[in-house]
């Protein structure tokens, strides 16, 4: 458990200074299997190594301190079982997107399914992508880039603040996305409809992280 942002690390590529500028926020690292090494590879050592430790060099490099956390299932990936075994208020997940095309679809199906229970914040040297389930509010500022995209099927009951109004559309992979809306106010505000919604993405430049992190309370 951690009282403050978790960042999960995946074995992916990481930009060196996005680490660096994550590493000035956060109260903890978990390494996904592999993630784990590249924490070492860059002078941090991790509170935890989470997975099924089918990709990670060796678990001897790591001082006693560090949690080594084996987990064969093989029916979630090794982010999956990082988030399962980890609780925080927001989590920076790295190294998970921006490489292969397959580890960023399973990364956030990762989201997907665990929104409605934690904050999670896919990061890259570009952007962020925070998973969200239900209404938001944020202050990004007028002409930031503000891109809604669907994990499922959402139905929205409103917005204010953005370029192109959601109220009333139906967001939908295969559908219809909100990518490439941006700002018109300081601040945006999003409802989805009432009853049951899928959860959906938030996706804006990296930028925008530590007002991300502010807006972020525990679940």
């Amino acid at each position: 458990m951690f009282s403050g942002p978790l960042v999960i690390v995946g074995g992916g590529r990481v930009d060196p200074a996005l680490l660096a500028e994550v590493a000035g926020l956060a109260v903890g690292f978990v390494g996904a299997d592999s993630g784990g090494d590249v924490l070492a590879d860059h002078g941090i050592v991790p509170d935890a190594v989470i997975g099924d430790m089918d990709s990670l060099g060796s678990a001897g490099r790591f001082p006693a301190s560090t949690r080594i956390i084996a987990i064969a299932d093989q029916d979630s990936t090794d982010f999956e079982k990082a988030l399962g075994m980890t609780q925080a208020p927001v989590t920076l997940a790295i190294g998970m997107t921006g490489g292969r095309f397959d580890h960023t679809l399973a990364a956030l199906h990762a989201v997907s399914r665990h929104a409605a229970g934690r904050r999670i914040v896919l990061l890259d040297e570009h952007d962020l992508a925070l998973g969200v389930a239900g209404d938001l509010t944020i202050t990004p500022g007028a002409g930031q880039r503000v891109s809604v995209y669907p994990l499922g099927r959402t139905e929205f009951a409103g917005s204010s603040g953005l370029v192109y109004p959601l109220a009333g559309l139906v967001l939908e992979q295969g559908e219809r996305v909100g990518t490439s809306n941006a700002a018109s106010a300081e601040t945006v505000s999003i409802q989805v409809a009432p009853g049951a919604q899928d959860p959906w993405l938030l996706i804006m430049d990296r930028g925008l992280l530590k007002v991300l992190i502010g807006l972020c309370p525990a679940p």
